[in-house]
């Protein structure tokens, strides 16, 4: 209980700084929705044409976004000198990880509330399959890719061009989440059953675990390159 309360310390702390700024919602919020917009005018609004692409572009939106995002939450502490606060204070290390993670899942997720209904109305799309089937695919691709992203986000931090790399590391190893949460995605946008969507939804929920428990066990040495 003492572990998780250390937890609910960092989340909080990080969100009230979050909130009384506005930096990194209001960045993922703008681009995330000038990512759809720009789609919006590409691609002419027909009904085929808007099922085929659209999983392709949600995804676009929501992953580019959360990067930005991302390059913040270890930068700004590392610019503020607070890192090393974090690092001397009495708490177990992994406790930074998942305060990092539980924050950044829930930016993404405010960002993923707004700009769904934003593409679902400058696409005149009609959502026909199983809403929480989506929920589902969006809640394990999200958390995969901020586990992952909050790590190599940490990894990063110390190098001076950390807005540079953490793209370049991130996209290779994120790859197998995103193509699962997209072909998910095109599967309930064209009513599939859910026993369709059983083998990616497990590659998505195995990656998730696979990358909370890793770097549960390498935080401590992430922290001290």
């Amino acid at each position: 209980m003492r572990f998780l309360a250390k937890i609910a310390n960092i989340v909080w702390k990080d969100l009230v700084a979050e909130f009384r700024t506005k930096e990194m919602i209001s960045a993922m919020l703008i681009f995330s929705v000038l990512v759809i917009i720009v789609f919006a005018f590409a691609f002419d609004p027909v009904g085929e044409t808007v099922r085929a692409v659209s999983p392709g572009i949600i995804w676009v939106a929501f992953t580019f976004s959360g990067i930005l995002g991302l390059n913040r939450s270890f930068v700004n502490e590392k610019q503020n000198e607070t890192l090393l606060g974090l690092m001397l204070a009495p708490v177990d290390r992994t406790a930074i990880f998942f305060g990092k993670v539980i924050t950044n899942f829930i930016l993404m997720v405010i960002t993923e509330a707004i700009s769904l209904p934003v593409f679902f109305v400058l696409f005149d799309f009609r959502m026909e399959g199983s809403l929480l089937q989506l929920l589902l695919v969006i809640f394990l691709g999200t958390l995969g890719f901020v586990s992952i992203g909050t790590f190599l986000a940490a990894l990063s931090a110390n190098v001076r061009t950390s807005e540079i790399l953490l793209p370049i590391i991130l996209f290779p190893v994120l790859v197998p989440v995103i193509i699962g949460a997209v072909e998910s995605t095109a599967t309930i946008f064209n009513q599939g059953a859910f026993e369709q969507i059983v083998g990616w939804v497990k590659l998505l929920a195995v990656y998730d675990v696979i990358f909370l428990v890793v770097p549960f066990i390498l935080f401590d040495y992430v922290l001290e390159v």
